[in-house]
């Protein structure tokens, strides 16, 4: 069941995230189905989640813009969930569709007869009610998807359905936000294609953009400790730095463009759940990622491993004993 109403209570920036800061913001104080779960072991990088947060209170469009597996998204779920705004992610890769936003026409049974309705689409949806929309792979939406987003940039934008001959007025809570791996400028790296230029009018109605990077490496040790309790003690302690910084490795072997797939802090904490069940990092490391890159590469990641653990890459591995 979605709020008819509006934000009725108001928290502390500092008190609910940890963030020094004085601002106030408005939140639900019921939750719904459509709010994220919270994630208790997040951490919040302090820029981002101002930018997010004034997107909320202050009615801002908020692009986060980063490489993939810095957790963009879920940045922006864990700003809504602690704020008890319901928030709905929609990826714009191309199998979505102007008529996936706007609606279509369908036949529907009313008093036994099948009669043709207009089903609204996602985005007059949101649009009507108190929820943050999220537009993930922004830069790689196509051009007639993107021009229907840019209709609704403006704070008080409104939507006209042409088949409706109806215009649709934007609930004072609703909140649009997006992510994205380039800036607006297409993939001037190689990294990312499938990726597209966005057109400067749109790139305009962005009234903030932030970026997030990786997590520094102590913030992403406490992460995976929080989730992998059994790892807190000095031995793994240890070995989960190694294993962030590995990842940390492929990270800038990506950038560099020497690899393609990179570790996000979510591969190196299934990389620990896995090292719980088999027993050996290599052979967990080997099943949680290696095997996920390209061939080629695979060498070139071995070294990483071998650079980070003091041990070499076993070729192939099937130790199961539990250490």
């Amino acid at each position: 069941m979605m709020p008819k109403g509006l934000p009725d209570i108001k928290l502390s920036v500092r008190q609910t995230f940890g963030i020094e800061s004085e601002m106030v913001v408005p939140a639900f104080s019921e939750r719904t189905e459509y709010v994220p779960d919270i994630d208790p072991a997040y951490q919040f990088d302090r820029e981002t989640t101002l930018a997010i947060l004034a997107g909320f209170a202050f009615n801002r469009r908020v692009m986060v813009q980063g490489y993939h597996g810095t957790g963009k998204s879920t940045h922006i779920e864990q700003v809504a969930a602690r704020l008890n705004w319901p928030c709905i992610r929609v990826n714009l890769d191309s199998h979505i569709s102007r008529i996936d936003l706007v609606g279509r026409d369908a036949i529907v049974l009313r008093d036994g007869k099948q009669v043709t309705e207009f089903k609204e689409g996602i985005l007059p949806w949101a649009l009507q009610t108190p929820t943050a929309i999220v537009f993930d792979e922004y830069d790689a939406g196509r051009p007639d998807v993107m021009f229907v987003i840019q209709r609704v940039l403006e704070a008080d934008g409104k939507f006209t359905l042409l088949d409706q001959n109806r215009v649709v007025r934007a609930h004072p809570c609703f909140r649009m936000f997006s992510t994205t791996n380039t800036v607006g400028l297409g993939d001037t790296t190689g990294l990312y294609h499938g990726t597209q230029q966005i057109n400067q009018g749109q790139m305009d109605r962005w009234s903030i953009v932030t970026t997030l990077n990786y997590l520094p490496h102590g913030d992403e040790v406490k992460i995976v400790l929080a989730k992998m309790p059994s790892f807190d003690d000095e031995k793994g302690r240890k070995l989960i730095a190694q294993m962030v910084s590995v990842a940390d490795l492929t990270r800038a072997g990506f950038m560099a463009g020497d690899i393609s797939t990179v570790m996000s802090p979510r591969t190196v904490i299934t990389w620990a759940q896995n090292i719980e069940i088999f027993g050996n990092p290599g052979f967990a490391f080997r099943v949680t990622f290696l095997n996920k890159c390209d061939e080629i590469e695979r060498a070139v990641i071995a070294e990483y491993y071998q650079r980070c653990m003091g041990e070499e890459l076993p070729e192939s591995s099937t130790h199961m004993d539990v250490t």
